[in-house]
């Protein structure tokens, strides 16, 4: 549920510690090239053809199993290609059957990039030259437009869509996407382990798609206003150590929100009994609401683009609350006095998944399509582009060395790719669903409730 958070990565995240450990692939070559400087606007991104697809073929894809797969599968591991030009080693005439022709795809703006916006920025061109299966992509601005562009037509306009977690169990849930065999992808075996079997698009054993880039929703501050230098969210929901910030805190203007109130409750209110922020009892939830409620008075803006809160810290408007890797790196680069943590109670966060639509009328590019993306080639192009974690650690070779004109040196120590310390205290974005799933049953509060409360909440 995220507005365009594509862009250069322009400095180093101050709150992540740890570096990429090196594959053990001979490392290819990459093209040299300097830190960008800082761009005074993001491109704007290429816009999908309003054409529907045409009627499926009849070769059928390979698809999961209706059981649920073995208990320690065998995945594929792929192999450095070259990126310049750009030929990831991986043989696509293997994965799925003969291409369709063609690929309609649902994706957040940075996601399938064609050279136009930024030359060295391609992976569609080469993709469509390698499978014949022409790319057109449609921008959801949120999750929730998202789900209803994969609804259209009954679910057969799109193919495939880059969902986020607040987006994916709805999916699944409601039988709009379908599960696929992770063994069948070439390369799934180099995805990073803590995302090999998530729980925002692997449900009852079944992979419902492919992991494409994660990050975590930290806590910035203004280091010459907010001081001491906060180690808890307390300065984002405590009455005493939020007073000298209330009127200019800020918030994610979504529903989601509504989980980092939970993982502040966690630790601070243990007889609530929260294990998951995202699966809520009634009591649980109305506490986090309540927390909110209690809050808004200090929020002085809730943000959900990305360039808004870049503004606001700039002007001074707001001086402390959550926030994306980016913002930091684009605050940092024009000198604002920034830093960012990952406060004692941990924090959220969001991991993004390439699924395929249950009725897709193109279902062998899409898996296609899903083994080119997890490539560590297109990986680190993506990653640079767009400034997130890659899903596959391989692509550091690349992104530490710098790729782009949006490269980063030591990129993934930055974005804490292989840092256990980092990533282990995020609580990953998903879908809340009435299934608790766990012994509470159909006793936690579903995402349509999330919804209603948080336009409550804002008032």
């Amino acid at each position: 549920m995220r507005s365009h958070r594509f862009a250069a990565a322009l400095g180093a995240v101050a709150i992540i510690a740890g570096a990429c450990s090196g594959a053990s692939t001979p490392a290819p070559s990459v093209a040299a090239s300097t830190a960008p400087s800082v761009a005074a606007s993001t491109p704007a991104p290429s816009v999908a053809a309003s054409t529907a697809p045409s009627a499926a073929a009849s070769v059928a894809p390979s698809v999961a199993p209706s059981s649920a797969p073995s208990a320690a599968p065998s995945y594929s591991t792929g192999a450095y290609g070259t990126m310049t030009p750009l030929k990831p080693a991986v043989d696509l005439a293997a994965v799925g059957g003969p291409g369709e022709g063609a690929l309609n795809l649902i994706i957040w703006a940075g996601y399938a990039e064609d050279g136009s916006n930024v030359k060295e920025y391609d992976w569609v061109k080469p993709f469509e030259a390698e499978t014949g299966c022409t790319v057109q992509s449609k921008i959801g601005n949120t999750s929730d437009e998202m789900v209803t562009l994969l609804r259209q037509g009954g679910g057969s306009v799109y193919d495939g869509v880059s969902a986020s977690g607040d987006a994916s169990n709805r999916l699944i849930a409601n039988g709009d996407v379908a599960a696929i065999d992770p063994a069948s992808i070439t390369g799934f075996g180099d995805v990073a382990p803590f995302l090999q079997d998530a729980p925002h698009y692997v449900v009852d054993g079944k992979h419902y798609g492919v992991p494409h880039g994660w990050g975590g929703n930290s806590l910035m501050y203004r280091t010459d206003i907010v001081t001491p230098a906060p180690t808890s969210w307390n300065v984002a929901f405590d009455p005493a150590a939020s007073q000298p910030y209330q009127g200019k805190i800020t918030a994610y203007d979504s529903p989601i929100y509504i989980a980092d109130a939970a993982l502040y409750l966690k630790t601070h209110s243990p007889e609530l009994g929260i294990t998951d922020p995202y699966e809520l009892t009634q009591p649980q939830f109305d506490a986090a609401v309540a927390l909110l409620k209690a809050q808004r008075p200090w929020v002085g803006k809730y943000w959900a683009l990305y360039s808004d809160e870049i503004d606001n810290f700039k002007s001074g408007a707001t001086v402390v609350g959550t926030t994306w890797p980016y913002q930091v790196n684009a605050l940092k680069a024009e000198a604002v006095k920034v830093e960012a943590i990952v406060p004692t109670e941990g924090m959220t966060g969001w991991a993004d998944t390439w699924m395929m639509s249950s009725k897709a009328q193109h279902p062998n590019c899409m898996l296609k399509w899903m083994a080119w993306m997890l490539t560590p080639e297109v990986q680190a192009q993506v990653a640079e582009y767009f400034g997130e974690a890659p899903a596959n650690p391989k692509a550091c070779t690349y992104l530490d060395a710098v790729y782009g004109s949006y490269g980063l040196k030591d990129f993934c120590t930055a974005y804490g790719v292989t840092d256990p310390s980092f990533y282990n205290q995020i609580a990953f974005w998903k879908t809340p669903l009435a299934d608790c799933g766990d012994a509470r049953g159909q006793t936690c509060v579903d995402y349509s409730i999330w919804s209603q409360k948080w336009t409550e909440i804002k008032g």
